[in-house]
Protein backbone atom coordinates (compact mmCIF):
# COMPACT_ATOMS: atom_id res chain seq x y z
CA UNK A 1 0.00 0.00 0.00
CA UNK A 2 0.91 3.33 -0.86
CA UNK A 3 -0.45 7.19 0.81
CA UNK A 4 1.37 10.40 0.37
CA UNK A 5 0.70 13.85 -0.48
CA UNK A 6 0.23 15.52 -3.40
CA UNK A 7 0.20 19.30 -3.69
CA UNK A 8 -1.33 20.98 -6.77
CA UNK A 9 0.20 23.87 -7.88
CA UNK A 10 -0.13 26.38 -11.02
CA UNK A 11 -1.75 29.80 -12.39
CA UNK A 12 -5.07 30.89 -11.32
CA UNK A 13 -7.84 29.58 -13.70
CA UNK A 14 -5.72 26.55 -14.83
CA UNK A 15 -8.29 23.85 -13.86
CA UNK A 16 -6.80 23.09 -10.22
CA UNK A 17 -10.20 22.50 -8.81
CA UNK A 18 -11.50 20.70 -12.49
CA UNK A 19 -8.81 18.72 -12.04
CA UNK A 20 -9.74 17.49 -8.63
CA UNK A 21 -12.73 16.89 -9.39
CA UNK A 22 -12.63 15.21 -12.24
CA UNK A 23 -10.19 12.45 -10.30
CA UNK A 24 -12.39 12.07 -7.57
CA UNK A 25 -15.59 11.84 -9.93
CA UNK A 26 -17.85 14.07 -7.42
CA UNK A 27 -17.99 18.54 -6.74
CA UNK A 28 -15.17 18.29 -3.90
CA UNK A 29 -13.92 21.84 -4.80
CA UNK A 30 -15.56 24.94 -6.15
CA UNK A 31 -15.26 26.22 -9.60
CA UNK A 32 -15.82 29.10 -11.37
CA UNK A 33 -15.09 30.77 -14.69
CA UNK A 34 -12.94 33.30 -12.72
CA UNK A 35 -9.86 33.16 -11.32
CA UNK A 36 -8.99 33.29 -7.89
CA UNK A 37 -11.71 31.11 -7.42
CA UNK A 38 -9.87 28.62 -4.54
CA UNK A 39 -8.89 30.35 -1.33
CA UNK A 40 -8.42 27.94 1.20
CA UNK A 41 -5.77 24.78 0.73
CA UNK A 42 -8.42 22.10 0.53
CA UNK A 43 -7.28 18.11 1.08
CA UNK A 44 -9.24 15.59 -1.24
CA UNK A 45 -8.75 12.21 -0.96
CA UNK A 46 -8.35 9.69 -3.62
CA UNK A 47 -8.27 6.18 -3.13
CA UNK A 48 -7.94 2.58 -5.35
CA UNK A 49 -6.78 -0.85 -4.62
CA UNK A 50 -3.28 0.09 -4.13
CA UNK A 51 -2.69 3.62 -2.78
CA UNK A 52 -4.21 6.43 -1.12
CA UNK A 53 -3.35 10.07 -2.88
CA UNK A 54 -4.07 12.76 -0.59
CA UNK A 55 -4.30 15.92 -3.14
CA UNK A 56 -4.01 19.79 -1.51
CA UNK A 57 -5.94 21.88 -3.89
CA UNK A 58 -4.08 25.45 -3.72
CA UNK A 59 -5.15 28.86 -4.82
CA UNK A 60 -3.72 30.44 -7.67
CA UNK A 61 -0.12 31.97 -7.11
CA UNK A 62 -0.51 35.82 -6.72
CA UNK A 63 1.99 37.52 -8.02
CA UNK A 64 4.34 38.83 -5.64
CA UNK A 65 4.17 42.39 -7.57
CA UNK A 66 0.70 42.57 -7.19
CA UNK A 67 -0.13 41.10 -3.52
CA UNK A 68 -1.49 44.50 -2.79
CA UNK A 69 -3.69 43.36 0.22
CA UNK A 70 -3.36 40.70 2.87
CA UNK A 71 -5.26 38.42 1.44
CA UNK A 72 -3.36 37.76 -1.41
CA UNK A 73 -0.61 37.62 0.88
CA UNK A 74 -2.64 34.56 3.09
CA UNK A 75 -3.08 33.34 -0.63
CA UNK A 76 0.70 33.10 -1.37
CA UNK A 77 1.23 31.45 2.16
CA UNK A 78 -1.66 28.75 1.47
CA UNK A 79 0.58 27.51 -1.22
CA UNK A 80 4.19 27.26 0.55
CA UNK A 81 2.30 25.69 3.64
CA UNK A 82 1.08 22.97 1.48
CA UNK A 83 4.18 22.25 0.27
CA UNK A 84 5.92 21.81 3.26
CA UNK A 85 3.90 19.13 4.01
CA UNK A 86 3.96 17.41 0.46
CA UNK A 87 5.47 14.25 -0.62
CA UNK A 88 5.75 15.34 -4.33
CA UNK A 89 4.05 18.18 -6.55
CA UNK A 90 1.67 18.16 -9.37
CA UNK A 91 2.31 21.82 -11.52
CA UNK A 92 -0.51 22.40 -13.96
CA UNK A 93 -0.30 24.50 -16.87
CA UNK A 94 -2.08 25.47 -19.53
CA UNK A 95 -1.80 23.34 -22.51
CA UNK A 96 -2.35 26.83 -24.97
CA UNK A 97 0.85 28.44 -22.99
CA UNK A 98 3.24 30.13 -25.73
CA UNK A 99 5.11 32.08 -23.32
CA UNK A 100 6.29 32.03 -19.99
CA UNK A 101 4.78 34.62 -17.07
CA UNK A 102 7.05 36.25 -14.50
CA UNK A 103 4.59 33.91 -12.08
CA UNK A 104 5.46 31.02 -13.82
CA UNK A 105 9.61 31.57 -12.67
CA UNK A 106 7.87 32.66 -9.09
CA UNK A 107 5.83 29.03 -8.90
CA UNK A 108 9.42 27.56 -10.50
CA UNK A 109 11.09 29.24 -7.05
CA UNK A 110 8.70 27.80 -4.55
CA UNK A 111 9.03 24.29 -5.54
CA UNK A 112 11.58 22.65 -3.19
CA UNK A 113 14.99 21.78 -5.13
CA UNK A 114 14.64 17.90 -3.63
CA UNK A 115 10.93 17.64 -4.24
CA UNK A 116 9.37 15.68 -7.21
CA UNK A 117 7.14 16.90 -9.67
CA UNK A 118 5.20 16.13 -12.68
CA UNK A 119 4.16 18.66 -14.90
CA UNK A 120 0.20 18.26 -16.29
CA UNK A 121 -0.78 20.34 -19.45
CA UNK A 122 -4.71 20.55 -18.90
CA UNK A 123 -6.91 21.44 -21.45
CA UNK A 124 -5.13 18.67 -24.12
CA UNK A 125 -8.28 18.75 -25.73
CA UNK A 126 -7.94 21.82 -27.41
CA UNK A 127 -4.23 22.77 -27.74
CA UNK A 128 -1.37 20.50 -28.49
CA UNK A 129 0.70 20.99 -25.18
CA UNK A 130 4.19 20.30 -26.74
CA UNK A 131 5.88 23.63 -26.95
CA UNK A 132 3.84 24.16 -23.08
CA UNK A 133 6.10 21.18 -22.24
CA UNK A 134 9.04 22.60 -24.72
CA UNK A 135 8.95 26.11 -22.39
CA UNK A 136 8.47 24.53 -18.41
CA UNK A 137 11.11 22.40 -19.03
CA UNK A 138 13.41 25.58 -18.72
CA UNK A 139 12.11 26.00 -15.07
CA UNK A 140 12.29 22.61 -13.91
CA UNK A 141 12.91 18.78 -14.25
CA UNK A 142 10.20 16.61 -14.19
CA UNK A 143 9.84 12.92 -13.32
CA UNK A 144 6.98 13.24 -16.14
CA UNK A 145 4.89 15.55 -18.09
CA UNK A 146 0.96 14.36 -18.72
CA UNK A 147 -1.56 15.89 -21.21
CA UNK A 148 -4.65 15.65 -19.87
CA UNK A 149 -8.08 17.64 -20.27
CA UNK A 150 -9.96 17.45 -16.37
CA UNK A 151 -13.24 18.60 -18.56
CA UNK A 152 -13.49 15.55 -21.17
CA UNK A 153 -11.90 13.39 -18.24
CA UNK A 154 -8.81 12.61 -20.63
CA UNK A 155 -5.43 11.29 -19.09
CA UNK A 156 -6.17 10.83 -15.93
CA UNK A 157 -5.52 7.24 -15.58
CA UNK A 158 -1.97 8.32 -16.97
CA UNK A 159 -1.49 10.95 -14.29
CA UNK A 160 -2.18 8.81 -11.20
CA UNK A 161 0.19 6.31 -13.11
CA UNK A 162 2.85 8.50 -13.35
CA UNK A 163 2.63 9.71 -9.78
CA UNK A 164 2.54 6.06 -8.16
CA UNK A 165 6.85 5.98 -7.99
CA UNK A 166 6.67 9.37 -6.03
CA UNK A 167 4.34 8.47 -3.56
CA UNK A 168 5.75 6.33 -0.78
CA UNK A 169 4.81 3.16 0.70
CA UNK A 170 2.33 3.14 4.04
CA UNK A 171 -1.00 2.92 5.57
CA UNK A 172 -3.54 5.22 4.29
CA UNK A 173 -4.14 8.05 6.71
CA UNK A 174 -8.05 8.57 5.77
CA UNK A 175 -10.96 6.14 5.81
CA UNK A 176 -11.83 5.20 1.98
CA UNK A 177 -15.38 6.80 2.44
CA UNK A 178 -13.39 10.12 3.07
CA UNK A 179 -13.36 12.56 0.10
CA UNK A 180 -12.71 15.80 1.50
CA UNK A 181 -10.68 16.87 4.53
CA UNK A 182 -12.78 19.57 5.17
CA UNK A 183 -15.76 20.07 7.66
CA UNK A 184 -19.69 20.45 6.02
CA UNK A 185 -19.84 24.08 7.49
CA UNK A 186 -17.56 25.12 5.66
CA UNK A 187 -18.32 23.58 2.31
CA UNK A 188 -21.50 25.42 2.61
CA UNK A 189 -19.77 28.63 2.42
CA UNK A 190 -18.01 27.65 -0.41
CA UNK A 191 -21.09 26.46 -2.48
CA UNK A 192 -22.69 29.98 -1.81
CA UNK A 193 -19.71 31.79 -2.74
CA UNK A 194 -19.39 29.66 -5.92
CA UNK A 195 -23.01 30.86 -6.86
CA UNK A 196 -21.44 34.47 -5.91
CA UNK A 197 -18.62 34.24 -8.49
CA UNK A 198 -20.99 33.14 -11.01
CA UNK A 199 -23.66 35.49 -10.71
CA UNK A 200 -22.11 38.76 -10.45
CA UNK A 201 -19.97 40.60 -12.38
CA UNK A 202 -16.60 42.28 -12.73
CA UNK A 203 -14.48 42.50 -9.54
CA UNK A 204 -17.25 42.37 -7.48
CA UNK A 205 -17.04 38.63 -6.91
CA UNK A 206 -13.55 39.10 -5.54
CA UNK A 207 -14.65 41.59 -3.03
CA UNK A 208 -17.19 39.33 -1.12
CA UNK A 209 -16.70 36.60 1.81
CA UNK A 210 -19.06 34.47 3.05
CA UNK A 211 -19.49 33.70 6.63
CA UNK A 212 -21.63 31.33 7.94
CA UNK A 213 -23.79 32.30 11.28
CA UNK A 214 -25.63 29.53 11.85
CA UNK A 215 -25.55 25.38 10.64
CA UNK A 216 -27.94 23.11 11.99
CA UNK A 217 -28.54 19.47 10.50
CA UNK A 218 -31.15 17.09 11.29
CA UNK A 219 -28.74 15.01 12.59
CA UNK A 220 -27.02 16.84 15.23
CA UNK A 221 -31.14 18.28 15.81
CA UNK A 222 -33.46 15.55 15.51
CA UNK A 223 -36.31 17.66 16.16
CA UNK A 224 -35.69 20.02 12.67
CA UNK A 225 -37.17 18.20 9.36
CA UNK A 226 -34.69 20.88 7.20
CA UNK A 227 -30.48 21.68 7.38
CA UNK A 228 -30.84 25.25 8.64
CA UNK A 229 -28.19 27.89 6.82
CA UNK A 230 -27.60 31.40 8.12
CA UNK A 231 -24.85 32.89 6.21
CA UNK A 232 -24.18 36.49 5.61
CA UNK A 233 -22.36 37.46 2.10
CA UNK A 234 -19.34 40.28 3.17
CA UNK A 235 -19.02 43.61 1.50
CA UNK A 236 -16.04 45.81 1.38
CA UNK A 237 -18.17 49.15 0.27
CA UNK A 238 -22.03 49.64 0.08
CA UNK A 239 -22.10 49.48 -3.62
CA UNK A 240 -20.70 46.63 -3.55
CA UNK A 241 -23.34 45.60 -1.11
CA UNK A 242 -26.31 47.08 -3.11
CA UNK A 243 -24.91 45.02 -6.12
CA UNK A 244 -25.16 41.87 -4.20
CA UNK A 245 -28.21 42.54 -2.79
CA UNK A 246 -29.88 43.64 -6.58
CA UNK A 247 -33.10 45.83 -7.55
CA UNK A 248 -35.61 44.57 -5.02
CA UNK A 249 -33.44 41.74 -3.82
CA UNK A 250 -33.86 39.87 -6.74
CA UNK A 251 -29.64 39.43 -6.69
CA UNK A 252 -29.75 37.92 -3.62
CA UNK A 253 -32.94 35.76 -3.44
CA UNK A 254 -30.91 34.42 -6.88
CA UNK A 255 -27.53 33.38 -5.18
CA UNK A 256 -29.83 32.01 -2.45
CA UNK A 257 -32.06 29.39 -4.58
CA UNK A 258 -29.33 28.42 -6.49
CA UNK A 259 -27.45 28.17 -3.46
CA UNK A 260 -29.81 26.14 -2.01
CA UNK A 261 -30.43 23.76 -4.89
CA UNK A 262 -26.79 23.01 -4.46
CA UNK A 263 -26.66 22.32 -0.88
CA UNK A 264 -29.71 19.68 -1.62
CA UNK A 265 -28.09 18.18 -4.48
CA UNK A 266 -24.23 17.56 -1.97
CA UNK A 267 -25.94 16.85 1.18
CA UNK A 268 -29.58 14.94 0.56
CA UNK A 269 -31.07 16.64 2.68
CA UNK A 270 -33.94 19.61 2.45
CA UNK A 271 -31.95 22.85 2.75
CA UNK A 272 -33.26 26.08 4.93
CA UNK A 273 -31.28 28.85 3.69
CA UNK A 274 -31.33 32.45 5.09
CA UNK A 275 -28.79 34.71 3.55
CA UNK A 276 -28.11 38.36 4.64
CA UNK A 277 -25.31 41.40 3.25
CA UNK A 278 -23.48 43.87 5.19
CA UNK A 279 -20.48 45.58 4.61
CA UNK A 280 -16.81 44.93 6.32
CA UNK A 281 -15.03 48.18 5.31
CA UNK A 282 -11.40 46.46 3.90
CA UNK A 283 -11.69 43.56 4.96
CA UNK A 284 -9.27 42.17 2.33
CA UNK A 285 -6.70 44.19 4.13
CA UNK A 286 -7.41 44.18 7.37
CA UNK A 287 -5.71 40.99 9.33
CA UNK A 288 -8.80 40.81 12.34
CA UNK A 289 -11.23 40.74 10.00
CA UNK A 290 -9.04 37.76 8.02
CA UNK A 291 -8.84 35.77 10.67
CA UNK A 292 -12.78 36.31 11.37
CA UNK A 293 -13.52 34.77 7.71
CA UNK A 294 -11.04 31.96 8.14
CA UNK A 295 -8.16 33.13 6.18
CA UNK A 296 -5.61 33.23 8.85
Amino acid sequence: MKCGVVTIIGLPNVGKSSLINALLDIQAVIISPKPQTTRNSVRCIYNDDNAQIIFTDTPGLYSSSSSRDKLGLFLNAQISGALEDSDAVLWLVDASTRRLSPQDSEIAGIIPPSMPAVLAANKSDKADPSEAFRLYDELHAFSAKIAVSAKRRQGLGELIASLMPLIPEGPAVYDPDILMDTTEKFMAGEIIRQKVLMLLRDEVPHCVAVEIEDYKSPEEYPDRKKLYIRATLITETDGQKKIVIGSNGEMIKRIGQESRKALEEITGLPVYLELWAKVLPHWRRNSTSLKRLGYA
